[in-house]
């Protein structure tokens, strides 16, 4: 059904794709400014809705530059709070949406902030923290301010150039945009990829000449964890039963992963961003264990008992490892 709603919707992705192309014209030829910051900053994002690993991939960028003084800036998808907001001791998943809370988590060191309004985020944090960089996540659409690098992700199994505009596509930025991207970074790769296969993505994406591509697979535990000290190994979850909850734009990866160690679970499958209910935590609860991504987790914790994620990375061949590392640290 939703295939076809996608597909009678045509009429209004050629609108949107009009409404895309003049804005992005405007700024080409100066109507609209793009500004530029003394502080550095690395903008993370796609040219599409959601399910590249933007998280993630602000998360491996953190472990690059843990040696600097660095914030991260985010919309704040869904919050709860209005304007520039940031992250403190005190700070709830409400206040600064699900994605900036998880890093605010994990990173305590980091300082993140949550504007709608780029522009006054970064002039913000330069005022009251002066950082070493800004790395502005899910901000490639964001034409308003001028990155210093500038990395942009698409996913292997559906490339941007294979893609179309909202609402019969994912698109919500045209694809010659990826011109403006300094690094392009193919994600959820299979394992098993290879220089032919590298190749023929490349071949498809027709970077340009200054434009580096890379490719990432996912990497995931192989033990699920509370958020505390107790881990389980994946091989004692076959025996459990196990109420998977997922509110991401694509979980197949994960649904993928656990099915290929044996583990049974009923999946419960929600919108990316989802504010779970009472009502929907209610069919949860008669399960031994619930399993859910990190990202829901901090949505979900304190609300449900015997609550675990899996946690995610982005794994890359030492080569592009250290591509990816010389061009952070490169802006220093």
């Amino acid at each position: 059904m939703l295939q076809l709603l996608r597909k009678i919707a045509f009429p209004i992705s050629l609108i949107y794709a009009l409404v895309v192309y003049v804005r992005n014209f405007l700024f080409d030829v100066g109507v609209f400014s793009s500004k530029s910051y003394k502080t550095t900053t690395i903008c993370v994002g796609n040219l599409s809705v959601g399910g590249t690993g933007k998280t993630p991939m602000t998360e491996y960028l953190l472990r690059i530059l843990s040696n600097r003084k660095t914030a991260v800036l985010s919309r704040g998808y869904k919050r709860k709070s209005n304007g520039f907001y940031m992250g403190d001791s005190e700070s709830t998943v409400l206040e600064l949406g699900d994605e900036p809370y998880q890093i605010h988590q994990k990173f305590p060191e980091v300082t993140v902030a949550v504007d709608a309004d780029r522009r006054n985020g970064i002039e913000k944090l330069e005022s009251l923290l002066n950082p070493d960089i800004i790395v502005l996540d899910d901000a490639f659409q964001h034409r308003r301010v001028k990155p210093t690098l500038s990395i942009l992700l698409t996913t292997y199994h559906n490339l941007y150039v294979n893609d179309w505009y909202l609402p019969t596509g994912n698109l919500r930025d045209a694809k010659k945009e990826a011109k403006r991207a300094d690094l392009i970074i193919v994600t959820k790769c299979p394992n098993s990829i290879d220089l032919e296969d590298k190749n023929r993505v490349i071949g498809k994406l027709k970077p340009k000449s200054r434009q580096k591509v890379l490719f990432a697979t996912l990497k995931y535990n192989d033990f699920v964890t509370d958020g505390g000290k107790d881990n389980i190994q994946l091989s004692q979850l076959k025996a459990k039963q196990l109420a998977l909850v997922t509110g991401i734009a694509s979980p197949k990866p994960l649904v993928e992963y656990l099915n290929s160690h044996g583990i049974n679970f009923k999946h419960f499958k929600f919108g990316d961003h989802h504010h779970f209910t009472n009502k929907e935590i209610e069919q949860f609860e008669g399960y031994e264990m619930v399993l859910t991504t990190e990202k829901d987790f901090v949505r979900l914790k304190g609300r449900l008992e015997n609550l675990y994620y899996l946690e995610i990375t982005h794994n890359f061949s030492s080569t592009d490892a250290e591509v990816l590392k010389k061009a952070v640290q490169g802006l220093f």
